[in-house]
């Protein structure tokens, strides 16, 4: 199962940030954004946002998610693998997820450990193994001073700075991963791009849940539909009848294959919608 970064859209306090920054390139590079690249999640960008995904036969609402990502293809074509035999003129990073822990290793150094925030079990920090392909200095706000981007094709992944330092060894983040300002400038000037990034750890990867399943991910989807209308019956965690009449008649109203399954398009739909009415912005 993969989730979503935060979701980026216009706002009335207008969003900003390096993964802003990295979508207006993407657009201005096939075409369909001619203003200035500066992070901030204007009309312009909204425009040009919509208009690409008329393009690729999405929901053109300006609200990036996965999908938007992923047809944006803004990984670039290589993604170093991972290198345990250290032969590589690059470092390695580790980073595990369930000590949030991130190691930083060179061949012929001791390593240096950092203690990390990740993603939080609903928006959780992709395993697997990856590389940094964009840096950035003092990106400001949630991101803190310093940015350095994954190749996570899905949505705006990368280990960054923060504002709150209370939320580092937390799992809090929409899947990016947390350091504090002082060390992230350390690891920053440590890392070319290129550095591949091994994420591991254990993740909650979903399934499908559908009629007759338990469980805390079906409470979740109840509490999810609860707030929205779809459903107002105790949140038991047992996907019964009631609980797919909600998932149907949320999916109709979201243009979505009515089948009562919550699988990847309804996932995404239910998140965005949430991050729409809380007014979610965290990266």
């Amino acid at each position: 199962m993969i989730y979503a970064s935060r979701f980026l859209r216009r706002d009335n306090v207008p969003m900003k940030g390096p993964d802003i920054e990295t979508l207006q390139v993407s657009l201005k590079k096939i075409g369909f954004f001619s203003g200035p690249i500066d992070g901030l999640y204007d009309e312009a960008t909204e425009r040009a946002v919509i208009a690409f995904q008329n393009s690729r036969f999405l929901v053109g609402d300006g609200i990036v998610g996965p999908e938007t990502w992923i047809k944006l293809k803004t990984t670039p074509s290589f993604s170093l693998p991972y290198q345990p035999d250290y032969q590589s003129d690059l470092p390695l990073i580790s980073i595990d997820i369930s000590k949030r822990r991130l190691t930083f290793s060179q061949n012929g150094q001791s390593p240096k450990v950092y203690k990390v925030g990740v993603g939080k079990k609903s928006t959780p920090t992709p395993l697997g193994n990856w590389s940094i392909v964009q840096k950035s200095l003092n990106p400001g706000g949630p991101f803190g001073v310093r940015w350095m981007r994954l190749s996570i094709p899905w949505g705006g992944y990368g280990i960054h700075g923060t504002n709150n330092p209370k939320s580092i060894g937390r799992a809090y983040s929409h899947g990016c991963v947390r350091m504090y300002n002082n060390e992230v400038i350390e690891l920053y000037d440590l890392t070319p791009v290129g550095t591949p990034v091994n994420i591991l750890g254990q993740a909650y990867t979903g399934r499908l849940l559908q009629s007759g399943l338990k469980g805390s991910d079906v409470k979740e989807v109840q509490l999810i539909l609860k707030k929205f209308g779809y459903y107002k019956y105790k949140a038991d965690g047992d996907f019964g009848p009631l609980t797919e009449a909600g998932v149907k008649k949320f999916q109709a109203d979201n243009g979505l294959i009515i089948d009562g399954i919550v699988g990847p398009q309804t996932r995404w739909a239910l998140q965005k919608k949430q991050a729409m009415m809380t007014g979610d912005t965290e990266p």
